[in-house]
């Protein structure tokens, strides 16, 4: 173990919550209930779907049923990445045409602004700096990469999306060995805690009650399940991202995938001099096992990856604890983006879950016969998605309920698309674990014998997983 081991703050849920501190809770459900919807998960999906569905039809009677508190899973634990990308976008495109899939870009690239438009009305103050993304190469593999990326990303209506080589780079982020970069205006970085404790109090203020410390074991047409009493509604719609797994047969629906992050110390005015960094973008790259990164608005770095991608049995963690090779390894990412870092102090560390669905799809879903619904599976870019998954729910119980019709929204491609199950362990835990030591073989590869072709690793685990 490395002597700076002993001074990072490992879990307590996430840096964004030592940060922040911890909400009070909420009361819990205090016996059999009902209501209009009930929402079974307290993140950002289900409090933007009681939020839109509140603000539309003030007279609904709406429960959140949270297992902890708000934002204690991933929206609580992410990389304050908000930006437009959204999982399954080219396998929509097979399905349903590019014209449909262009419209769910533009629905994402439009969400970003609404997410902090909302936020801005309802006086909650998360930190956003809309910057854009930047997306780096650091290798000729990666580069080639990028700009089939960028191409494709053009093709898909983004004309406002800019490609730089290594000078221009530079003159943003100064990353060590970067050979270019592409950069959409459709990001902003924001800190995940204040957003969701915002929302929070903006849901219970619009007079939505949220029960938390309740969780829900198992849900069935009109019935929301818990140890402390059952809520029947109409409308249960499930917004459980990384922890449906822990629901009665919802075991293999969505793989509960580890994402892991750690935070430095505050920054000098000299070391961001030297980085550059002012527009504030986030940062991505280009790698196999890609990294991700936010100028937070105290003068941190916070940089994420997969440490240990998924646990056996799909389990989720408690607090968030880290292994100690994931910290060195995200500690070794950061050290190479930006060498004159080498003695910063790491200060936090955490892991969380994100809903990976078996072909990578993120879906919203509506089932008109029994009212249930869900959305989620956004596979990590779930900051905005979960807005635009919350808008969707709205407008499909609104359109079965009477009290709407058919709107642009209704009409994405991603609605009521069905996705098989994941398999059965071992060969669930085999496949992930083979797969992302796949990627990072990749990328070890292409960062020791450099040249212009991704590595056919990289390639034959994107074909195993369904990636593609």
């Amino acid at each position: 173990m490395n002597s700076w081991s002993s001074s990072v703050v490992n879990g307590g849920i996430s840096f964004w919550y030592a940060d922040d501190g911890l909400p009070a809770v909420r009361e819990p459900l205090s016996g059999d209930a009902s209501a209009d919807v009930v929402i079974v998960g307290g993140g950002y999906t289900g409090l933007w779907t009681a939020y839109y569905l509140k603000k539309a039809a003030p007279f609904l009677r709406i429960t959140v049923l949270e297992q902890k508190f708000c934002g204690y899973g991933a929206s609580g634990r992410n990389g304050g990445w908000l930006y437009n990308g959204i999982a399954g976008r080219d396998r929509y495109a097979r399905l349903h045409g590019r014209e449909a899939a262009v419209r769910l870009q533009k629905a994402m690239n439009d969400t970003v602004a609404e997410v902090i438009a909302v936020a801005r009305a309802e006086g909650v103050d998360a930190d956003a700096h809309h910057g854009g993304v930047l997306e780096v190469a650091t290798t000729p593999a990666q580069l080639a990469r990028l700009k089939a990326f960028h191409e494709h990303e053009l093709a898909y209506g983004e004309k406002d999306r800019e490609l730089y080589g290594a000078r221009e780079t530079a003159e943003r982020v100064r990353i060590a060995d970067a050979v270019g970069s592409t950069w959409t205006p459709h990001g902003a970085r924001l800190h995940p805690v204040k957003l969701v404790k915002g929302l929070a109090a903006a849901v219970e203020a619009l007079g939505v009650t949220i029960h938390e410390s309740t969780p829900v074991t198992e849900i069935r047409p009109k019935h929301a399940v818990t140890p402390y009493g059952t809520v029947r509604a109409p409308y249960v719609l499930r917004c459980t991202e990384g922890f449906t797994a822990s629901l009665k047969g919802q075991k293999r629906t969505w793989l509960p995938m580890n994402s892991s992050m750690i935070a430095t110390e505050p920054l000098t005015e000299e070391q961001w001099a030297g980085i550059g960094w002012a527009g504030r973008e986030t940062l991505g790259d280009m790698a196999h096992a890609y990294m991700y990164a936010q100028r937070t608005a105290d003068g941190r770095i916070a940089l994420g990856g997969r440490g240990v991608p998924y646990r056996f049995g799909s389990r989720t963690d408690n607090d968030g604890r880290t292994q100690a090779s994931t910290v060195e390894a995200l500690r070794e990412i950061l050290t190479r983006f930006f060498p004159s870092l080498v003695g910063v102090r790491i200060e936090h560390a955490w892991s969380g879950v994100l809903g990976v669905p078996r072909d990578w799809c993120a879906t919203v879903t509506l089932d008109r016969s029994t009212g249930l619904g869900w959305a989620g599976g956004y596979v990590g870019s779930g900051v905005a998605t979960a807005n635009l998954a919350a808008r969707t729910l709205r407008d499909l119980v609104q359109q079965d309920s009477g009290q709407g019709g058919r709107t642009e929204l209704t009409d994405l491609p991603w609605v009521n698309h069905k996705v098989r199950k994941w398999e059965p362990e071992p060969f669930r835990w085999l496949g992930v674990q083979g797969m992302y030591a796949t990627y990072r073989t990749a990328d070890q590869r292409e960062r020791l014998h450099p040249g212009a072709e991704s590595s056919r690793l990289a390639k034959l685990a994107d074909r195993v997983a369904g990636r593609h």
